[in-house]
């Protein structure tokens, strides 16, 4: 599909995202010849760059975060001549002026409108300032072709996130507003759609008759690591689950949408935030457990604790640990428990949603038969490895009538024999092709701090005892456990 000519501007070009993230996903696409065929990328920043600066700093993170490495001189070439540097104060009308001027020379050389992209790649202060600039500038007046893209945080609580959507909509069109959630990018998450909806083998037992819990795990095994500062602001409930463990819960309770419309999708996902039973200010500890990690070994080596990290507060209270229990409150999923957990420095990098199926009604099996019993369950494995995997009993070989667990295995990597794509690449082309199926709208984002704020305002307004409750290197508090153990439930073993 050949995408319109587009001008892509990086505000914070100079900035670690940039450098990171979208120029490595942004050469890829080049390299995949999925880029317009009339591109400019212009990086906005306050430090003094020359171009050709620039081009090597670009380059240097293209060679260590793309997916294609190994870095043709001729290629990067032709992608390097798309790049330009703009230094201005993003608080300065100057700056979008000599923007608006860059714009239109470009638009005069290709002879055609391009579109217009502004990635917002700064802190989140930025919000405020610069979609107004912008429009004071005239730069978001075509809904069709201008368009601004937000990174998370998508605010710090539910006051916080109205207000950056006022904003943002004082000066640009919903329709031309793309929150980004990268973890919506990526291949096993989009996967869940079609394998729910493109196969009529699972849809049927898809809810509260055949299913007996949802377990969903973003685990991490680093620590903070430079990001103290913004950490201790945040915490584990702010900086995973309110947007990525929600957006995984949407995808796996959603019903069946008419069609593959953005709009469309989107208005299922928050019907099921809409359906989640709110979290009664009393009694969080039924629902919610927070932790933090102490000193620990991690692959043989030890490791500090979140209190001695840089920038840290040696009597922090701020929780590297959440776990929720969540009900859907809808025909489909009415009484099933929905238990989503997050944390760093925990065993291993792990992404995961575990569909857990109620065993059968009537064992016919003696006894003997059936000691290794576990229930029927369905893995989508987001990371490390992307692929899904649906354990099941069958009978082991011999004489005797011996039931073990047996697992049906698909990964990316076997399955299609080609490397899946960087999930900023997917969402800069979505982007491109003005296309917000898989961007956050402003009400599923109110909605999903909405479900969290009892939470939070619990948390805050009392003191964590114990803390640090779990060394790291381990999978968590033992309430964590206790959470889903007193429903005869428990986290996947070893995950």
């Amino acid at each position: 599909m050949a995408l319109d000519p587009t001008i892509i501007v990086l505000f914070g070009g100079a900035g670690d995202l940039v450098w990171r993230k979208l120029i490595p996903s942004l050469f890829d696409l080049q390299l995949a010849g999925r880029m317009p065929r009339r591109f400019a990328i212009l990086a906005v920043d306050r430090l003094p760059f020359r171009d050709d600066d620039l081009h090597a700093r670009f380059l240097g993170g293209v060679k260590q975060f793309a997916r294609n490495q190994e870095v043709r001189n001729t290629d990067w070439d032709a992608f390097a001549r798309r790049v330009t540097y703009l230094q201005g104060d993003f608080k300065d009308p100057a700056t979008y002026a000599k923007l608006e001027a860059r714009c239109a020379q470009m638009d005069a050389a290709w002879k055609v409108k391009a579109a217009r992209i502004f990635h917002l790649a700064t802190p989140p202060a930025m919000v405020r300032v610069i979609p107004k600039r912008l429009a004071d500038a005239g730069l978001n007046r075509n809904r069709a072709r201008d368009r601004i893209v937000v990174e998370k945080p998508l605010g710090h609580d539910l006051d916080s996130a109205r207000e950056m959507n006022r904003t943002l909509r004082q000066s640009f069109d919903e329709s031309q507003i793309f929150r980004i959630d990268h973890y919506l990018g990526k291949e096993t998450v989009q996967n869940i759609l079609a394998f729910r909806f493109a196969n009529p083998l699972f849809e049927p037992i898809w809810n509260r008759r055949y299913v007996d819990c949802v377990t969903i795990t973003v685990a991490e095994e680093v620590g903070v690591g430079h990001r103290g500062n913004y950490y201790e602001r945040a915490g584990a409930l702010r900086d995973m689950a309110q947007n990525h463990l929600m957006q995984l819960l949407c995808l796996v309770a959603m019903e069946p949408m008419v069609s593959f419309d953005a709009d469309e999708i989107r208005n299922k996902k928050v019907d099921v935030l809409h359906a989640l039973r709110p979290i009664a200010p009393t009694g969080i500890e039924q629902f919610a457990v927070r932790g933090q990690y102490g000193r620990g070994k991690l692959h043989g080596k030890s490791v500090r604790a979140y209190r001695q990290e840089d920038d840290v507060s040696p009597h922090s209270t701020t929780e590297t640990f959440a776990a929720l229990k969540l009900f859907v409150d809808n025909w489909r999923w009415q009484g099933v428990p929905f238990y989503l957990r997050t944390g760093k420095r925990l065993p291993r990098q792990l992404s995961e949603v575990i569909i857990q199926f109620r065993t059968v009604p009537h064992r016919s099996f003696p006894a003997e038969s059936s000691r290794d019993w576990h229930p029927s369950r369905l893995v989508l494995s987001i990371q490390p490895e992307e692929g899904i995997v649906m354990s099941f009993q069958a009978k082991y070989p011999g004489p005797k009538m011996l039931l073990r667990p047996v697992e049906m295995r698909f990964t990316y990597q076997e399955g299609f024999a080609i490397p899946t794509p960087d999930a900023y690449e997917t969402l800069l082309w979505d982007v491109m092709n003005n296309d917000a199926t898989l961007f956050m709208r402003a009400d599923q984002i109110e909605a999903a701090w909405q479900v969290l704020m009892p939470v939070l305002e619990a948390w805050a307004d009392s003191t964590p005892r114990g803390f640090p409750n779990y060394a790291a290197g381990t999978w968590g508090p033992k309430a964590a456990d206790d959470l889903l153990a007193r429903a005869g439930h428990a986290w996947r073993a070893g995950a």
